[in-house]
């Protein structure tokens, strides 16, 4: 039987730099994810090996691009109150009878870090700064979304107050749950970021957070901790739950 021949496609270089530069777009607009890339090869993001510190420093780079792109002027969709989804739908990195309880009657949330003033704050004092309403849509990177409405304090109101360097890098965020985030400092001060108190109109439930989470609409769902107890400004890169297992620290538009 004769040997089969197969051709071979052969690129002119102005074929391939533009078959490059295709890829490079595609790599961009698909927002390159460290997490999945990392369950497809089986790697564990933890053994320090090459891969995986390219892998790191992809994500590190996307973080960068997405830094780059976002506008503080720009803000997500809102929606009107007939567009809210119920019931809006439970989410943690625990089952929900796992949800921590929380007394509030002694509730204090503790700031440190870069700030001027670091006295604890309680619910009642966090109620007398001016509030901010919103309906928004919780986009879930597990691929669900649901919108909500929500209330509380402008995030920038509050770190203001507390005499915050504004010009510091991340603001951090220490959860009841054992949670724990962190977003960018122009992210913080994006008029839609706020402290949410209130979940449609009432205090927040415990399902969703209460006494105190974070709702930033233009960042995916696992950038708003919930239950948070702490609060602090640095200029050192803080993490985050999911982040540090893979995650894109960003996560944003």
């Amino acid at each position: 039987m004769p040997e089969r021949k197969t051709s071979k496609l052969v690129l002119e270089p102005a074929q391939r730099t533009a078959l490059v530069n295709t890829q490079r777009r595609l790599l961009l607009r698909g927002g390159l994810s460290l997490g999945g890339l990392a369950m497809l090869s089986g790697c564990n993001l933890q053994d320090g090996d090459t891969f995986d510190k390219v892998l790191w420093a992809m994500s590190r780079w996307n973080d960068k691009v997405q830094a780059w792109l976002f506008n503080d002027n720009k803000l997500a969709p809102t929606y009107s109150a007939s567009d809210i989804t119920k019931p809006f739908p439970f989410n943690a990195f625990y089952p929900e009878y796992n949800v921590p309880e929380i007394d509030l009657s002694d509730y204090q949330l503790d700031v440190s870090g870069m700030v001027a003033d670091k006295k604890p704050w309680t619910l009642e004092h966090l109620r007398r700064l001016p509030q901010a309403s919103q309906i928004t849509r919780l986009i879930c990177i597990e691929g669900w979304s649901a919108v909500g409405q929500w209330g509380g304090v402008p995030l920038k109101t509050f770190l203001q107050h507390i005499g915050a360097d504004l010009n510091a890098r991340y603001v951090g965020f220490k959860c009841a749950d054992r949670y724990y985030s962190s977003i960018d400092m122009a992210t913080a001060l994006h008029p839609q970021t706020i402290l949410a108190l209130d979940f449609g109109g009432e205090a927040l439930p415990p399902d969703f957070g209460n006494p105190l989470r974070l709702r930033v609409p233009t960042k995916l769902g696992f950038k708003n901790p919930k239950h948070i107890m702490a609060i602090f400004v640095t200029n050192t890169y803080p993490g985050g739950y999911w982040e540090d297992q893979g995650y894109n620290w960003f996560s944003g538009i």
